[in-house]
């Protein structure tokens, strides 16, 4: 069957949020956060804080294959963390040459990168070269920097310097996220070389999801802000594919992960930065859900943690009194 991939999304998709979505069901692989490699090595437990799924090893706690995702733009230092998060039991690692941010940008990393084909290849050939043939190698990117014109070049570099596989973010970095995602260019991309390539962009609900494939011409798809805007959206769609009925998460069970979620965070974040990963999370559902929409208006202007909880548990009992 067709795979759907859990994108990397920084500040977002942590392995709290990996673990609550590939529990629901439908994910088939996790790409992590990158991991921002830029002029000395970092020691294994900076690694092991950002991929605790290491120590399972490489998996969710949910059995769902975790990569581990390197930015920058030395050959060598990201080959050295490659080799290193191999050992610490990684069995797959992803280049990223997608990144939009300026800052990341303005240091030679992500996107940016796009618009020198010659710089990705080395890139990649290098951290190739220093990993064993059991630890695949994967790469993502943009259609380019401020224009479209070096995307298949870019491909093919990635391909010939021995990536297995690649996935595409169908707009350019000046592009951002602003729809529309230009899905007929993966399809140019893919037919320019040989090894898997995976959609990903704007994928939203199941009529997206069957329109990428289509247009694309790809098999598998990555999803990010779909599937935070809709934690059921890979289960529903695999159900969909195999002719199962369609269950889904209802507002309840949806507000129980919320609340394991911030549960998570207070114990690994100071305060302040706690209220805002969950309201960044209701943020992205409330476009999708008249509920999420309803809670976040309660919340958004709350910073105390425990009228935070309170304000939820009361969502959730009042969601759990309506299945009754």
């Amino acid at each position: 069957m067709a795979k759907i991939m859990l994108a990397p999304m920084e500040g977002v998709v942590d392995a709290n949020m990996r673990d609550l979505l590939t529990r629901i069901g439908g994910i088939d692989l996790c790409v992590t956060e990158f991991i921002r490699i830029s002029g000395q090595s970092l020691p294994n437990r900076d690694l092991l804080k950002k991929v605790p799924e290491l120590l399972s090893p490489g998996c969710s706690t949910n059995n769902v294959p975790v990569i581990v995702q390197f930015l920058g733009c030395d050959p060598q230092l990201l080959a050295h963390h490659a080799q290193k998060a191999a050992e610490l039991g990684a069995t797959g690692i992803d280049l990223n040459f997608g990144c939009p941010s300026k800052t990341v940008n303005k240091h030679r990393g992500g996107a940016v990168l796009l618009d020198e084909p010659e710089t990705i290849h080395r890139i990649v050939a290098t951290v190739r070269s220093g990993l064993s043939a059991k630890v695949t190698l994967s790469a993502k990117m943009r259609l380019g920097n401020k224009d479209k014109l070096l995307a298949v070049d870019n491909a093919q570099a990635i391909e010939t310097a021995g990536a297995s596989s690649l996935v595409v973010h169908a707009r350019t970095k000046v592009e951002g996220y602003r729809p529309p995602a230009h899905w007929q260019w993966i399809h140019k991309i893919k037919e320019s070389v040989t090894i898997p390539v995976v959609a990903n962009g704007d994928i939203w609900n199941w009529q997206d999801y069957q329109q990428c494939r289509d247009v694309s011409g790809c098999d598998d798809v990555m999803i990010g802000r779909g599937l935070l805007a809709d934690p059921a959206l890979a289960l529903t769609i695999k159900q969909r594919l195999r002719g199962d009925p369609v269950t889904g998460l209802d507002w309840a069970a949806t507000v129980q992960l919320i609340i394991e979620y911030y549960q998570k965070v207070q114990l690994q974040l100071p305060p302040p930065f706690v209220s805002g990963r969950g309201k960044q999370w209701l943020n992205m559902m409330r476009k999708q859900n008249p509920k999420a929409q309803q809670l976040f208006e309660k919340i958004k202007k709350v910073s105390d943690l425990k009228e935070i909880d309170k304000l939820l548990d009361q969502q959730l009992q009042l969601a759990l009194a309506s299945r009754l």
